[in-house]
């Protein structure tokens, strides 16, 4: 869209048309990518925070999978999205996956992070699994889910873009009021209980708002894998570890993030347009090795 229509649009002097686009077609996708991406990268870095591995992202341990999964179950039942119940679903699905990994994770009472990485993989693929076989079961006319499920941003209306904007900005702000707390669970659960922290009670708090995240995220735009695992990673090397500076730049820096990427997807086939799951995958999976292979050598 032209920079002189826009600017019509603001100063009120533009036709029935401009003002469609940009207020049910423009403006909620940019919301969305905002507040999705911003949303994405804060839950990436809670989780690397209190499994204490840069590897830990809602996407790698499973529960954008379980989100998904939940979601669909809701919209395959009713037949159509719903703004009350879906995300609710998706919620529900969250936690569970969330759970379960964390369940899987512990060996003698402590957590063994490698065996929840690996659980979160192989859960994550099975949520997967099995959301393509409900799709391919189901009729023809929600058969369009797999597109949404790659991670699309065109469909998401303007409540869905103000739902997730008024969680993503709750939860980001309970993140960055606590992020004190995360940098001495960062440090490890001994030194966070001498110093008065319940590490117990503060990680599984810290799960609990990175499946709200998720789940509200992926139950309105689909799965977009690896923006929590690169951004909190970027963020720290350029900026701090510290995670009072790390919570605010990794949200911006995530927006912007998911923002181009969301840009690229529309234009790089244009007039075809990619999930822009697909754009992060194809940047954050050669990154996952990267990591992956620096963690194997160190």
């Amino acid at each position: 869209m032209e920079i002189g229509r826009i600017l019509n649009f603001l100063k009120g002097q533009s036709d029935e048309i401009d003002r469609v686009v940009i207020l049910h077609l423009r403006f909620p996708r940019i919301l969305t990518s905002i507040f999705s991406g911003g949303g994405l990268a804060v839950a990436g870095a809670i989780l690397q925070a209190i499994i204490r591995n840069p590897l830990a992202e809602p996407y790698i341990l499973g529960i954008s999978s379980g989100s998904a999964f939940g979601a669909v179950v809701s919209i395959l039942l009713l037949g159509s999205f719903s703004f009350a119940l879906t995300p609710i679903s998706a919620l529900i699905g969250s936690l569970f996956v969330t759970t379960l990994v964390y369940l899987l994770g512990r060996r003698r009472g402590l957590i063994d992070i490698n065996t929840m990485l690996l659980s979160g993989i192989m859960i994550g693929a099975f949520f997967s699994a099995s959301i393509l076989i409900m799709v391919t079961l189901s009729n023809e006319s929600v058969k369009n889910v797999i597109f949404w499920l790659l991670g699309n941003l065109a469909n998401v209306n303007l409540w869905q873009s103000i739902l997730i904007m008024v969680v993503v900005l709750i939860f980001s702000l309970l993140t960055f009021i606590y992020s004190n707390r995360l940098n001495l669970i960062a440090m490890g659960d001994e030194i966070a209980t001498q110093l008065g922290v319940d590490a117990e009670v503060t990680k599984r708090s810290a799960y609990f708002v990175a499946s709200i995240l998720t789940a509200v995220i992926v139950s309105n735009t689909g799965i977009i894998g690896f923006v929590g695992l690169v951004v909190p990673h970027i963020c720290r090397r350029v900026f701090a570890v510290d995670y009072r500076i790390l919570v605010p730049t990794s949200f911006f820096v995530g927006a912007i993030t998911l923002l181009f990427a969301d840009t690229l997807a529309r234009i790089i086939l244009y007039p075809n347009e990619l999930p822009v799951g697909a754009i992060t995958a194809l940047f954050g999976a050669p990154f996952f090795i990267y990591l992956l292979r620096k963690q194997t050598l160190s």
